[in-house]
C-alpha cells in the first residue's frame, strides 16, 4: 500500500472516531446521539451498526456508551421480544430491522468483551420474536407492505436486507442449525434460464415479462 494511501486511511479513522466520541453523549437520557451534529435522538439502527467502528476503537468511553445502549434497549424490549426504533421509547415499535440489528450488536459487543451470558435474557426473547417472523417455519424472514424502515419503499415478501441481518446475527449467537436453514433457503432463489425449478413461483418464470 502506498504511503500516502495509508496517511489517508489514518486521516478518515482519527475523523469516524472524533465523530463517535462527539456522538457519544446526547440530550436523551444520556445515551449517545445518532449523526455527527444532525439527529439528536438515539434512533437504534444508528446506532447498532454504530458497534462495527466502536468494536476496533479501543475506546473505553465507546465501549461504555454502547454498553449503556444496549441495556436500555433490553430494558425497553417488548414482552414478546421486540425491540424498539429509538432506543429510549419503548412505544416507538414497527421496524423489521432492529431486532436482528440488536442481536447482531449484542454478539459483538460478547466478542470484543469476552462476556459471553452479556443480556442473555433479553437475546432469548428476541430470537423467540425472530422465529415468529418467519410464517413458514423455515427462518426466513417476511416483511409486511409497512414493516420496512423505508416508508415509501417497503419491500414485500422476503427481503434481502433484514434476512442478511438475521443470519448474521444467527452465526454470531451460535444459532448455527438456524443460520443454516437460511443458507439452505437462500440458495434456493436461484432461477437457472431454461430449467423448470419445483420451487419456483409460475409467475416468476413467465416468458417476456420483466421479474
Amino acid at each position: 500500500m502506498r504511503p500516502e494511501s495509508i496517511n489517508e486511511i489514518e486521516k478518515a479513522k482519527k475523523a469516524a472516531l472524533e465523530v463517535l466520541l462527539h456522538n457519544a453523549h446526547g440530550p436523551f437520557h444520556g445515551l449517545p446521539r445518532t449523526a455527527g451534529w444532525g439527529y439528536p435522538e438515539p434512533y437504534t439502527r444508528d446506532l447498532m451498526i454504530s458497534i462495527l467502528g466502536i468494536g476496533v476503537s479501543d475506546s473505553k468511553i465507546l465501549l461504555k456508551s454502547i454498553r449503556k445502549t444496549l441495556e436500555t434497549l433490553a430494558k425497553n424490549q417488548t414482552n414478546q421480544g421486540h425491540i424498539s426504533s429509538l432506543v429510549h421509547d419503548s412505544e416507538d415499535r414497527g421496524a423489521s430491522d432492529t431486532t436482528p440489528l440488536f442481536l447482531l450488536a449484542v454478539g459483538v459487543f460478547r466478542k470484543i468483551t469476552g462476556d459471553v451470558d452479556f443480556l442473555t435474557e433479553a437475546v432469548g426473547k428476541s430470537l423467540i420474536w425472530m422465529s415468529y417472523q418467519s410464517p413458514s417455519d423455515k427462518t426466513l424472514v417476511a416483511q409486511q407492505p409497512t414493516s420496512d424502515w423505508r416508508d415509501e419503499q417497503w419491500v414485500l415478501g422476503y427481503g434481502l436486507y433484514v434476512n442478511a441481518l438475521t443470519y448474521s446475527a444467527y452465526r454470531i449467537l451460535g444459532k448455527q442449525e438456524w443460520a443454516d436453514n437460511m443458507r439452505h433457503a437462500m440458495a434456493r432463489f436461484t432461477i437457472t434460464k431454461g430449467i423448470i425449478h419445483s420451487h419456483v413461483h409460475e409467475g416468476l418464470v413467465v416468458k417476456y415479462k420483466p421479474y
